[in-house]
């Protein structure tokens, strides 16, 4: 073994070692220590007409459903901008209208998620006539939906906040090869709804376990994450296997928070806070026994036990629409049932 190779072969060790040491290091500061719970939190859940309607519910029923049954009073509302505009310039807003009246005759909090990607697969819900326009076209276009929307709603007394697009900076989904280039668009977009109405703060939403939430505390006014337990991961079309963020623990999302809070002045909420299954099909696809191994009343009631101890004091579940087609499709009101009661104290 030549002098030269065992310096390199030294080195190298060397580097591993520290690096090792490192994330040690990282890893005991973020998932060390005690957060205090805070008692008073405040519970809301998303809500997206088009998931109601892909498992074939009646979705002003289960919003009606989520208000009057539940207690919601606080919702995060999707909408699909290729259901608004279907036809360009063409903007219906009918069912959007019912579901802003509603949470104003019953005194509910609305977050409003604005843009292309507002949540639910394909994550941005580009219209047709949009996919063949170049690349500043679709953004112009973009920003005079963004326009007729805030215009429309900014006087509701519902709604609290402007969430602009969902996960902006995560790269998930299918998107246009522009949109995650860089974030000089997003801000483009914040700086239009700061415009149109400076009255209501901004919220950019990031992974909760995938990003140091710094790029997204960069540009929000109230930084917005998700909380996953359980994920399924696919590694070909056909083969995959069940994730679980056990390795997390509750300081570390608070550790990250405090950060963020320190760096930025910032608040973080958690906006997505997963309450239904992650199966390695679509919902409607996957068995109901493979549902229940990721998501069923004892895991949501973990999740939210582990939610509480992040020191966080806002959260909105995501899978409101499969609980309430658990409950009215397949007579398990479980998850429904032990919701109601968090709700109600």
């Amino acid at each position: 073994m030549s002098k030269f190779f065992k310096i390199f072969l030294w080195a190298f060790v060397a580097i591993v070692i520290s690096l090792a040491l490192a994330l040690g290091a990282m890893f005991f500061y973020f998932s060390s220590g005690k957060v205090t719970i805070v008692e008073d939190s405040i519970w809301g859940v998303d809500f997206s007409q088009s998931q109601a309607e892909y498992l074939k519910l009646n979705w002003k029923e289960a919003y009606s459903a989520i208000i009057n049954d539940l207690g919601v009073k606080n919702i995060k509302l999707h909408t699909n901008w290729n259901w608004i505009e279907g036809k360009q310039d063409s903007f219906y807003f009918d069912d959007v209208d019912w579901q802003i009246k509603r949470a104003e005759q019953n005194n509910v909090k609305v977050i409003y998620v604005l843009g292309m990607k507002t949540g639910r697969w394909p994550e941005c819900h580009t219209p047709g006539w949009v996919r063949n326009l170049s690349e500043d076209r679709q953004q112009a276009e973009l920003l005079k939906y963004i326009t007729e929307v805030v215009l429309r709603y900014k006087n509701s007394k519902a709604i609290i906040n402007w969430q602009v697009e969902n996960e902006p900076l995560f790269k998930f989904g299918e998107c246009p090869a522009w949109y995650y280039k860089n974030d000089n668009f997003l801000k483009t977009e914040v700086a239009l709804v700061k415009s149109l109405d400076p009255s209501r703060q901004i919220i950019i939403s990031d992974s909760g376990e995938q990003s140091a939430w710094t790029n997204a505390a960069e540009i929000a006014d109230i930084v917005g994450i998700t909380m996953y337990r359980n994920a399924w991961v696919h590694v070909t079309d056909t083969f995959g296997f069940n994730a679980n963020y056990s390795f997390l623990n509750p300081m570390t999302y608070a550790k990250k928070a405090q950060i963020i809070k320190d760096k930025f002045g910032k608040k973080v909420i958690c906006i997505e806070l997963q309450a239904e299954p992650w199966a390695s099909k679509a919902l409607m696809d996957a068995p109901l026994d493979e549902q229940l191994k990721s998501m069923n009343p004892d895991i949501f009631n973990e999740d939210v036990e582990f939610a509480k101890e992040t020191g966080l004091d806002k959260f909105y579940f995501w899978g409101v629409e499969w609980w309430y087609w658990m409950k009215t499709t397949q007579n398990q009101p479980g998850i429904w049932n032990e919701a109601k009661q968090l709700f109600s104290n």
